[in-house]
């Protein structure tokens, strides 16, 4: 492979390495492992037709070629996005930071404090500016977080209404349209019905169990709904608000005036555009609703000592666990996002907030007062920074538009003539004299420049707010650049990322995130870009995204591709709802149950219950595969309604099953379709693929086997792409005149994401990414065999071979010694190691997934680790230690436990802090001991300001 390539810099096993592991395996080529791993029936016979990889130097020219073909227009369109500005202080060290970037959702609390810390200040922020008492730590949009409302208000339904089967939602009219499409989306399987109506003629009936407002909404009109939420409470109905976060720093907070969910984005809180995501959405409500509520929350607790730490608090809730019971399929959400909007608002503080909001209203009012001068009428009576106008008789919409764009300036235009604009933290005094100049020369009018715009406010008593926010010390101690900055860096410093050493987890391929695949994401023109620009101004990221779908197609199979779910999860949802819209299409609409393997993970079936299926478990035998036998008797007996089998592959036990393509056969002939979950696709890429297998849709997850990071818990993006015949289901989006399925707010989902897995592809070419697919799977089973005669794996496949990740045993361990899965997890720790993968899928396990990425040298350091740590277990079911007080049971040892005066352990200091060699040149301090996993559960303490006094 060529120096020059990015193969060479992304894979961290060189030819020498190769045949020193192969000899350890005990096969003569990697050929031979790849043919004894994956079956012969499903190897592609002729490499991916992709175009030549280019150099990294190649690709910084052609990415600045697709950046320059976007325009960056100077943008007004608001309807849920708006031009911000991200501090420099946090772009610098937060987004463009791999010790940021590159971490993993915070379950090990113990080395995510720092994050942990960072996204409790965003649930602070939230819950301060909404007036509420919870939040979670972010969900993926706002469309999203709608959805999610309605089907936790529809979870939360009294008695009453449940016996009525009470199942339809009023929704005010005045919501951004793409908010209505997702919502739509969701609703429909669940059997709710959406009633589109004015807010002020709404009358409570039996049937209706919640209702949905926008604040300001969609116009930009600031309703009082004091009263409506009033009536609707009498009614026993639920009230969910949709609010611009940035205008709840003057206006009356939602929760001052009864909501039971304020929900919206925070992308205006420093997050650019980047053509529609990622951003983090918020969603907030009541504290007796915190067993509901869908996404992550992050907690107080304390660890064994006593001392304060967080942690992700009611993991129950969670589809890892409860499956079809989860109160959602959320699995990624926005955590990289989520601490940016937390770090804007630590930042700013109440003061910079309230300044910012106040600068924008001041110039909206400005531009108010003088478009009236020019004979136009604005028809919203309250508002925060958006003014629509109905035009002069002489003036017409396309004037305006044309003025505007020889102006290079985009405004909103409506159906019904009328123009209109959103002001952002961007504009400044030389913009709003440009926006006064268009509508001034359309109307034929004289104008005044002007070289100030003084501070006023147009909203009324009693919609203005007048209770304090962001009042933790938090928020007011950290105004400089230098004290910003060194604040970030000794949160970092408490979290392992991929900077620090590897992440073995089991089913989530936490491999680099080149560099040279990141920079483009900090160029304007991908940042500045609003979702809803016209196309010619779009026309680098129309490029990029037309060019990926097409690279996509070919590495899956598939005939059809949609970028817009914007995480995993989405992209099941997504998937399912295309195969449900094709039966429908084809009469068979009551197909009404997915089968899914018992190994599955738990977003397949809190997926499928979200989609309106009924869930069927097939079996696995002992050797992990699905269990044929059973699953031909439940397809036959549900062969008349089957809709679907959802299966991963290679299995969620890291085994290629040898009877994929019967499998996929069996389900056929029931008239149903194969799901194929695309987790694992990392050992696929170039050596099978889900179209050849014979599935007929698969999502990707770009944060996994294409590269993107995983950014602490999100952003993601899980793409779907499908066979020819449901290539016309795909989600749609209302810029595009048709919204069926639409799964994302943004047409394109996550779009800003898209440039590195572009990159990743583009620069390894196809030889690079089937190279990368044979590494993973030559390092799983290096592992396996470095590790087998000790733990001992789980399962293997038909030739005794892993696929890319395999499932260490610990089971012996628990019962022989008494030490847990949990405790060598804990363990590494000190080590410098993040866990793998705890007890998933099979209780009592840790789950290893080394990556391609991985150098021989942090291989062979990790099974020393871990060779290490089995000695360790020895001594314990030797007698020759503590069962009551060893360095596994104890483990992490924090800097504050080593460095103390006291020592009451039954082995020395070295021992616990620096067990061997290599730990000494490389050692990663924790900063807490154990965490008490039960404490934050049994009293929920979401915000800075929680004591458990």
């Amino acid at each position: 492979m060529k120096t020059d390539l990015l193969a060479s810099r992304h894979i961290g096993i060189n030819e020498q390495d190769t045949a020193l592991m192969l000899h350890k395996i005990g096969v003569n080529s990697l050929d031979e492992l790849i043919d004894k791993t994956i079956p012969a029936n499903i190897r592609l016979k002729e490499p991916l037709a992709l175009t030549s990889p280019l150099t990294e130097y190649e690709f910084g020219k052609h990415i600045a070629e697709l950046a320059n073909k976007n325009k960056l227009y100077t943008t007004y369109i608001g309807l849920g996005w708006y031009n911000t500005i991200t501090p420099a202080v946090i772009q610098r060290n937060v987004f463009e930071n791999p010790v940021w970037y590159t971490s993993y959702t915070p379950y090990q609390t113990e080395v995510s404090q720092g994050r942990l810390e960072a996204l409790m200040n965003f649930q602070t922020a939230v819950c301060d500016l909404t007036a509420m008492p919870l939040a979670n730590c972010s969900l993926l949009d706002e469309a999203t977080a709608a959805a999610e409302a309605v089907s936790m208000m529809y979870a939360i339904r009294s008695r009453a209404q449940q016996k009525a089967n009470a199942n339809v939602v009023f929704v005010d009219e005045n919501i951004f349209p793409q908010t209505l499409a997702v919502m739509t989306t969701r609703a429909v399987p669940q059997g709710i019905e959406l009633r589109v109506g004015k807010y002020k003629d709404f009358e409570p009936s039996p049937e209706v169990f919640a209702c949905v407002l926008q604040y300001p909404n969609s116009n930009g009109n600031a309703e009082d709904y004091s009263e409506f939420t009033e009536k609707a409470h009498a009614a026993d109905c639920k009230v969910a608000v949709a609010a611009d976060i940035l205008s709840l720093a003057l206006l009356t907070p939602p929760g001052e005036w009864g909501a039971d969910i304020v929900f919206g984005t925070t992308q205006r809180l420093g997050t650019p555009m980047f053509y529609g995501g990622p951003s983090a959405a918020f969603f907030a409500t009541r504290d007796e609703y915190k067993r509901n509520m869908p996404g992550r929350i992050i907690g107080w607790s304390k660890d064994k000592y006593g001392k304060l730490c967080y942690r992700m608090a009611l993991q129950t809730r969670e589809q890892h666990i409860k499956r079809e019971k989860a109160t959602s399929n959320i699995c990624t959400a926005q955590a990289l996002l989520a601490t940016m909007a937390g770090f804007y608002a630590v930042y700013h503080g109440q003061e910079g907030i309230t300044t910012i909001a106040s600068r924008i209203h001041s110039i909206t009012v400005f531009l108010e007062k003088q478009l009236k001068k020019c004979g136009y009428t604005q028809v919203n009576a309250q508002y925060f920074d958006t003014l629509r106008f109905e035009l002069p008789e002489h003036v017409s919409a396309q004037q305006i538009r044309t003025i505007a764009l020889s102006k290079e300036v985009n405004l909103r235009y409506y159906e019904n003539g009328d123009v209109g604009f959103s002001i952002d933290e961007t504009t400044d005094v030389a913009a709003a004299n440009v926006l006064l100049s268009i509508f001034a020369i359309a109307a034929g009018k004289d104008y005044q420049k002007v070289d100030d715009i003084p501070e006023k406010s147009s909203i009324d008593k009693a919609l203005k707010r007048t209770t304090p926010f962001l009042t933790h010390e938090v928020f007011s101690k950290y105004h400089t650049e230098t004290e910003m900055m060194r604040y970030i860096k000794r949160l970092d410093r408490k979290d392992i990322s991929l900077a620090q050493s590897m992440i073995s987890l089991g089913s989530c391929t936490m491999k680099l995130n080149a560099a040279a695949e990141m920079l483009p994401l900090s160029r304007p023109e991908f940042m500045g870009m609003h979702p809803l620009v016209p196309e010619d101004q779009a026309e680098g990221y129309r490029e990029l995204i037309k060019n990926l779908s097409e690279d996509l197609k070919v590495i899956t199979g598939f005939a059809g591709v949609s970028l817009q779910p914007n995480s995993g999860a989405a992209g099941e949802y997504a998937g399912l709802r295309v195969i449900r819209a094709y039966l429908e299409s084809i009469g068979q609409g009551h197909r009404n149950k997915v089968l899914i393997p018992a190994s599955a993970h738990g977003t397949n079936p809190a997926s499928a219950i979200q989609a309106g299926f009924v869930t069927v478990t097939c079996a696995c035998d002992e050797q992990g595969n699905v269990e044929m036998d059973d699953l031909r008797a439940k397809a036959e007996e549900n062969k008349d309604e089957l809709a679907a089998l959802m299966i991963t592959y290679p299995s969620t036990h890291g085994i290629f099953e040898t009877e994929i393509k019967e499998i996929c056969d069996i389900i056929h002939a029931c008239g149903a379709q194969v799901y194929m979950d695309g987790a694992n696709m990392n050992a696929q890429v170039g050596l099978t693929n889900p179209g050849f297998i014979g599935a007929d849709v698969c999502h990707l997850n770009l944060h996994k086997t294409f590269a993107s990071p995983h950014g602490g818990g999100g952003p993601g993006v899980g793409p779907i792409c499908v066979a020819e015949h449901l290539v016309p289901f795909l989600p749609g989006h209302g810029i595009f005149g048709n919204s069926q399925n639409q799964v994302s707010a943004a047409p394109f989902g996550s779009a800003g994401i898209l440039p590195i897995t572009y990159g990743y592809i583009r620069m390894m070419g196809a030889e690079g990414l089937t190279q990368a697919t044979k590494i993973a799977i030559l390092n799983a089973n290096y592992l396996a065999t470095c590790l087998k005669d000790t733990y001992g794996v789980v399962y293997r496949g038909a030739n005794g071979f892993v696929g890319h990740e395999m499932i260490l045993e610990c089971r012996k361990v628990h019962e022989e010694a008494g030490i847990s899965e949990n405790d060598i997890a804990k363990r590494l720790m000190d080590y410098g190691y993040h866990a793998p993968t705890l007890s998933f899928p099979v209780h009592g396990t840790l789950m290893i997934e080394p990556t391609e990425s991985e150098s021989l040298a942090e291989l062979d350091n990790f099974v020393d680790v871990m060779l290490n740590i089995w000695k360790e277990i020895q001594e314990v079911k030797n007698g020759e230690a503590d069962k009551d007080d060893n360095v596994l049971i104890n483990a992490p040892h924090p800097e504050y436990e080593i460095v103390s005066d006291r020592w009451e352990h039954s082995y020395t200091r070295e021992k616990a802090a620096y067990p061997i060699e290599s730990v000494r040149d490389n050692k990663f301090w924790v900063n807490v001991a154990r965490v008490d996993n039960t404490l934050g559960d049994r009293k929920l303490l979401p915000t800075r300001y929680g004591t458990f006094e």
